[in-house]
């Protein structure tokens, strides 16, 4: 049962930032957002690396919470949701962005795809239009060979 949670609360997530980055990101919190889709160069940091405190703040309540009162569901819940953060900051930060040198070369269908929708993502600077606002989940159509070059 514990582990159920701890997948539901993962898998949770991805609707979680899906809906977040949409209607808050790319809505009243753009202010934050938006030099994350800007063209030139910046430094290390965003105004958008925020949004991982907003993000890390429910995981490490569940944990704290749950350890608290014998590592009830919401320790399992908190630890799905801090998996899932640790999962996005591999994936967009490291994989996509290269923040960090690592896994340039990645020949895998699934992280092609992923590369693709966060380019299309990306290729709108403003705060109304875009598509892709997920992370993990990534539409069919970007596991096309006619799709974008995954070269972001």
């Amino acid at each position: 049962m514990n582990f159920l949670i701890l997948v539901i609360a993962f898998l949770t997530m991805e609707l979680v930032a899906w809906s977040t980055h949409k209607y808050v990101m790319h809505g009243w919190l753009w202010v934050l957002h938006k030099d994350h889709h800007k063209k030139e160069s910046r430094g290390f940091f965003e105004h958008n690396d925020f949004f991982f405190l907003v993000f890390a703040i429910p995981g490490i309540a569940g944990l704290f919470f749950g350890m608290r009162l014998g590592y009830n569901f919401l320790f399992w819940a908190g630890l799905g949701i801090t998996l899932y953060g640790v999962c996005y900051f591999l994936v967009h930060d490291v994989f996509i962005h290269q923040r960090f040198r690592l896994f340039r070369k990645a020949d895998n269908p699934y992280f092609k795809a992923i590369r693709r929708a966060h380019k299309m993502h990306h290729k709108h600077l403003g705060k109304k239009e875009g598509e892709c606002f997920g992370m993990l989940w990534v539409p069919m159509k970007y596991f096309r060979s006619d799709a974008r070059n995954p070269t972001t």
